[in-house]
């Protein structure tokens, strides 16, 4: 596959981890946004697929724009490419939808507890998708990750809702598309993978979209209906940078500022309260992440090569 124009290539990376956290913990907040207006949107009777349209739509009017504004080389990719980021961008806005339907019923922080289960499942499937080795320590992070989606579900008790099972299909649907997305690093451009997104989600949903269309009641409503594509696509601008200024092996701990920022919300927007078995879930599946994230790290050197099967 062809690299992408030398126009839309990343920046070179400037080493400033404090800034890559500042930047990392601002792309978190402008998503728990995101979550947060989609909950509210929901709760006004707005359909899912809806406000998933609205997301992508401005996703891909912000991502046009400045395409536009440079030349026309982001559009273009040779075929092979080209069908991988569509690809991507289909898992991207399955995994959108899924989480809007989930985010209707839901409290933020229970969506939020599931949807970090990804890592953990991009962790398992990298053993047939990516061929990479997966030892006794990862294997145990993943089983505890996945105790703690069950502890979160509860899927043996009264207080189960389907719902969970459709933040898990996002929860999937993303972690398969962090993997296309490692496999096209280096090759497609990320403002060029940002277009292809975009366009996806737009013209899929724009037939449900337009079925199902409900008109915001209020000025608040119409101003988050637009506002959540914009806080996406911020949110997304920013996660970028931020890996310019550090590497993933810094950053990663703080993604779980997301759970603390719509804990927050949750309480001061709809009033609610996380319970003992989400918070215990929540911490669990936190573990199983940065037990990966550890063993992930560049940095650390073990005595052997084979020392991750202890």
């Amino acid at each position: 596959m062809a690299t992408a124009p030398v126009s839309h290539l990343a920046r070179p990376r400037v080493d400033d981890a404090r800034r890559g956290i500042a930047l990392m913990l601002l792309a978190y907040l402008l998503f728990s946004l995101t979550d947060t207006s989609v909950k509210w949107l929901s709760l006004a009777g707005l359909p899912a697929l809806q406000l998933a349209f609205m997301r992508y739509a401005t996703h891909l009017a912000l991502s046009t724009g400045p395409m536009m504004g440079r030349d026309h080389s982001g559009f273009t990719a040779p075929m092979p490419l080209a069908l991988a980021m569509l690809g991507r961008g289909a898992l991207l806005a399955i995994s959108t939808v899924c989480n809007f339907i989930g985010l209707a019923y839901l409290d933020l922080t229970v969506t939020a507890a599931i949807m970090f289960s990804s890592p953990i499942i991009v962790c398992a499937l990298s053993v047939p998708l990516l061929g990479e080795r997966v030892g006794r320590w990862r294997w145990s992070a993943i089983l505890m990750g996945f105790a703690g989606v069950l502890i979160v579900v509860r899927p043996w008790s009264g207080d189960f809702h389907w719902a969970a099972l459709s933040i898990l299909t996002a929860a999937t649907s993303f972690a398969l598309y962090s993997i296309v997305t490692r496999k096209l690093a280096g090759v497609a451009a990320p403002r060029t993978m940002q277009l292809y997104a975009g366009l996806v989600g737009t013209v899929t949903l724009l037939p449900a979209a337009w079925w199902l269309w409900t008109p915001p009641a209020t000025t608040l409503d119409w101003g988050l209906m637009i506002g959540l594509g914009a806080f996406a696509w911020l949110g997304h601008h920013f996660f970028g940078i931020a890996h310019g200024y550090a590497p993933s092996s810094v950053l990663m701990p703080f993604s779980y500022s997301f759970i603390i920022y719509l804990a927050v919300a949750g309480f001061l927007v709809f009033g609610t309260v996380p319970d003992a078995q989400t918070v215990i879930g929540a911490c669990v599946i936190a573990a199983a992440g940065l037990v990966i994230w550890w063993r992930e790290r560049p940095d650390i050197k073990f005595e052997t090569q084979t020392s991750d099967t202890k």
